[in-house]
């Protein structure tokens, strides 16, 4: 896993997911999500809060950096149960 991040995002730390037997560090950043159109990799497109997944295997959760305390800890949550969906899939199929 390669470390996705944005000038403009403030790196928050990783959630640890399991999947099987394995453990998975996603880094979490927190960026100003409005309206923005990013990069991730070959494609453009408007980032929304939670898990994301770009090229070659790169992924993350990206929050925003203006959402209340109790929102940015959803948006983690979600993203973790997102992310262990979309790896399972990848691992277990």
């Amino acid at each position: 896993m390669r470390l996705t991040g944005h000038p403009s995002g403030r790196f928050l730390g990783y959630v640890h997911v399991q999947v099987g037997s394995r453990v998975y560090a996603l880094p979490v950043e927190a960026r100003r999500l409005s309206g923005e159109t990013v990069e991730l990799g070959e494609n453009r497109s408007t980032l929304e809060p939670g898990f994301f997944t770009a090229d070659a295997g790169r992924f993350g959760i990206v929050v925003d950096s203006d959402a209340p305390e109790a929102v940015v800890q959803q948006t983690i949550e979600r993203g973790s149960a997102d992310a262990a969906r979309h790896i399972s899939r990848k691992l277990l199929n």
